[in-house]
């Protein structure tokens, strides 16, 4: 009898630590869209070789049309992108998987994302991390971003308008940056503001980008080109400085 309420009490434990985070909401039976969910995975995420089980979960499980204007949700699962007002996009699904499958997560992890836009791709990073930080330099975006992410009941999320140039300094080190805007070249204090043996994922250069990965050894950076990508342009900071070139930023 001993044995039962010690692993009660464990059992318990769990349950409490789970609640303190936030429990996210699942998508209710009678959704509309799960038909269509399922055929994005399967068609534009699959179907293009991409194969990690919790990435592929958190696709079929984030309810993206949550995260579109209303008059644009049945666009909402299409294989492109889809506008969300004040010149920007929610980007196309594919790539969405695409850079959080480059980033390698396991689950612990604490991210940066520059460029929370909609909030979608925060909402699967967030499916898939311990914790993330978001930066939106425009403040609507922003607003609606967090709103919709609370409503979602992801509480491991923290969204702040700013300009992503700079990061998160009072939060860093981060174990994986995804950027989600283009810069000509990757700010660096961003590189600063990555662990050793981290990995930021970012489209670099323009009007078409450069999808790239960036991991940080303990010897320096290892740098790879995986696509080409086309993304809007990160303003703010990043327009002054366009090579990336002064860590010494205000």
């Amino acid at each position: 009898m001993r044995e039962f309420w010690q692993s009660f009490a464990a059992l318990a434990g769990v349950v409490c630590a789970f609640a303190a985070v936030g429990v996210v909401a699942q998508p209710g039976q009678n959704d509309p869209f799960a038909a269509q969910r399922t055929a994005m995975v399967e068609e534009q995420i699959r179907g293009r070789g991409i194969e990690e089980p919790r990435l592929l979960n958190a696709l079929r499980t984030v309810p993206r049309h949550e995260f579109v204007p209303d008059s644009l949700r049945d666009d909402a699962y299409g294989d492109e992108p889809v506008q969300i007002g004040s010149g920007q996009t929610v980007s196309q699904p594919y790539l969405v998987a695409l850079m959080a499958d480059l980033l390698e997560l396991d689950g612990d992890e604490k991210l940066l994302e520059i460029g929370t836009g909609s909030g979608y791709t925060t909402a699967v990073l967030a499916r898939l991390a311990r914790r993330v930080y978001s930066i939106e330099i425009i403040d609507d975006l922003a607003e609606r971003a967090q709103g919709v992410l609370d409503d979602l009941g992801y509480g491991n999320v923290e969204v702040r308008v700013g300009d992503g140039y700079r990061g998160w300094p009072e939060e860093a080190p981060f174990d994986g940056i995804l950027v989600a805007a283009a810069p000509a070249e990757v700010p660096p204090p961003l590189i600063e503001q990555l662990k050793v043996n981290g990995i930021l994922v970012a489209p670099v250069g323009g009007p078409l980008q450069d999808l790239v990965v960036i991991r940080k050894t303990p010897e320096g950076l290892e740098r790879r080109q995986v696509d080409v990508v086309r993304f809007v342009p990160m303003v703010g900071r990043a327009q002054e400085d366009p090579e990336g070139e002064n860590p010494n930023f205000p």
